[in-house]
């Protein structure tokens, strides 16, 4: 398992840091499917189930590049 850094434009970044972009953009389309659908409304605090499947998103996408 190595990440390398990314060129972007000339600039490196971290290699996380293309993951995170990736996990928050993944992450905006299902807040709006579960705002449509009114899932929100149903759980006792919705940031802190945006913030844990936040972190599920994105440690599922880094275990899927290191693999």
């Amino acid at each position: 398992m190595r990440f390398a850094e990314v060129n972007l434009f000339g600039v490196y970044v971290a290699p996380i840091a293309p993951m995170l972009v990736a996990a928050w953009v993944v992450m905006i389309a299902l807040r709006r499917i579960a705002a449509r659908f009114g899932v929100l409304r149903h759980v006792w605090h919705p940031a802190l189930l945006i913030a844990a499947v936040y972190m599920i998103l994105l440690s599922s996408l880094v275990l899927v590049v290191a693999h």
